[in-house]
């Protein structure tokens, strides 16, 4: 089991430049839970993501692990504790699949100390969990999206950090592939107590795989909760401007949005 840590924001603005895209965001994360942010295109999910990471710097506020701001403790420690997936990983060219996923050891090593036995295994255990075992020795440039998207994923969990961030994780993929990587980071958070954030565009499936939920709108988080709490038709319609009916799904039995849309009125009988 993950070691339990307190994740704290404390009115966090930040964006790029001069122009702020975050205002006065404040949270303490569902530790050993998975939390997935919601919201408009341009709303700041990412951006708050990013800030989260530490990626960038804000404005103002702090940001902390276990009461230090994260400003002030070393890359290579806060590495060995936060993961980050981003939006649009650069694939290094002509780089092999074990390789890729060995990446994520780089926090746990010393300057000039070789590999460990532990580093071994730690990859060969994150190919397994991702079942990509038997793509080792391929290029990633030969891989599918699907399948390029678990390399990252695995190369995330070599990491064997206690928070892992990941920035949209499914965009761009088949629905299958969508839930296949939805199905495996829920059993790493089952299995292991690894604190998840998510970055997610589709309503319904955060509503299934969230324990908890942050509702981004123009900059602010405006709502935040379990699913079965939340996800109403009047926050659907303050977020994402939206009118909906929200039901009960019969497979999950999460909230299920269903989008009304102009050219579907409801029969009156």
């Amino acid at each position: 089991m993950k070691q339990n840590h307190v994740f704290r924001l404390e009115q966090v603005a930040a964006g790029y430049g001069n122009k702020t895209i975050i205002h006065n965001a404040g949270l303490t994360l569902q530790s050993n839970k998975i939390s997935v942010i919601i919201g408009a295109n341009a709303c700041g999910k990412s951006t708050l993501l990013k800030a989260m990471a530490r990626l960038l710097k804000p404005l103002s506020g702090r940001i902390t692990l276990n009461g230090k701001n994260i400003a002030k403790i070393p890359p290579k420690a806060l590495a060995r504790v936060v993961g980050l997936l981003p939006q649009s990983p650069i694939v290094p060219e002509g780089i092999s699949v074990s390789d890729l996923v060995g990446r994520g050891r780089f926090p746990h090593q010393p300057l000039l100390g070789g590999w460990t036995r532990r580093d071994y295994e730690a990859v060969a255990e994150a190919m397994e969990i991702m079942g990509i075992t038997d793509l080792a020795d391929q290029n990633i440039d030969e891989l599918s999206g699907g399948q390029r998207q678990r390399v990252w994923i695995a190369m995330a969990l070599a990491q064997q950090t206690d928070i892992l961030f990941l920035d949209e994780p499914t965009t761009f993929l088949d629905i299958s592939y969508q839930i296949e990587i939805l199905d495996m980071l829920t059993d790493l958070n089952r299995t292991r107590g690894t604190t998840i954030v998510m970055v997610l565009h589709d309503i319904n499936l955060s509503a299934r795989y969230a324990d908890y939920i942050y509702a981004v709108h123009r900059g602010n988080i405006v709502s935040e909760g379990e699913p079965s709490r939340i996800i109403t038709e009047e926050l659907i319609r303050e977020i994402f401007g939206m009118d909906c009916v929200v039901i009960r799904d019969p497979v999950s039995k999460t909230p299920l949005v269903i989008p009304r849309g102009r050219h579907h009125a409801v029969l009156r009988y």
